[in-house]
């Protein structure tokens, strides 16, 4: 991806803050066996840019006074409310030393999945790029995950899946590290535990039945009974 940038005579608080007020971006370019060098972009040009996610992880041609140079952008300054980028850092590229950087997941395969397909689960990634060293001519633009694999009650690990050639992942002490988690829907688990309750219902309904023939006719015979007036003895004739 090609971009343009013009060399900088200007420097200070007071000389970013004009050319932000041209339409032009403030920014420095450095690494390499070269000096630290001030540059100014377009503004309209470099927002349109920064859009894109290739311009964010993918090696750059800066042209730079008819020169092209191949850099990384390594840290973007953004207004804290306006659509105004205040200051931009590329790094130039060495060929022979390794890069460090982060590079974007893209997923695929999911609605394909055992997991989705048949058990209708919800598959969440966990993480949406993943730091990697390479050489600069081993960087991939981005890493392509395949899910169609994924089953029930299972996740997705860096070590399922295989990186480009001449890329290592940097997991910063974490041994194998989730990607992607598989998670039952809301529906099934309403599904699952409302399988029980049905079930139970009609057994509860079979010990209820008896009951309700015999248990209250058999307690209402002695209540009647005692419920009867005694009888009186007869009264003893007067003599």
């Amino acid at each position: 991806m090609k971009f343009t940038a013009f060399e900088r005579k200007s420097e200070g608080t007071g000389a970013s803050r004009r050319l932000r007020n041209v339409g032009k971006t403030p920014g420095i370019v450095y690494g390499g066996t070269g000096q630290p060098q001030l540059i100014e972009l377009d503004h309209n040009a470099l927002w349109h840019a920064l859009k894109k996610e290739a311009f964010h992880s993918s090696i750059l041609e800066m042209d730079l006074g008819g020169a092209t140079n191949k850099v990384l952008l390594r840290d973007v300054q953004y207004h804290p409310f306006r659509q105004q980028v205040q200051h931009v850092d590329f790094q130039r590229v060495d060929a022979n030393t390794r890069l460090h950087m982060k590079v974007p997941l893209h997923f695929k395969g999911a609605e394909e999945s055992e997991a989705v397909k048949v058990d209708h689960c919800l598959v969440n990634p966990v993480v949406n790029d993943l730091d990697i060293s390479c050489l600069p001519g081993d960087l991939p633009e981005f890493i392509e995950v395949d899910l169609s694999g994924l089953k029930k009650g299972t996740s997705l690990h860096l070590a399922d899946i295989t990186l480009p050639k001449g890329v290592k992942a940097v997991t910063h002490g974490k041994v194998n590290p989730v990607l992607v988690s598989v998670v039952t829907s809301a529906a099934e688990e309403s599904a699952a535990d409302a399988a029980p309750d049905a079930a139970a219902a009609p057994a509860a309904d079979a010990k209820a039945a008896p009951a309700a023939k015999g248990g209250k006719d058999a307690k209402a015979a002695p209540a009647a009974k005692a419920a009867a007036p005694a009888a009186k003895a007869p009264a003893a004739k007067k003599k």
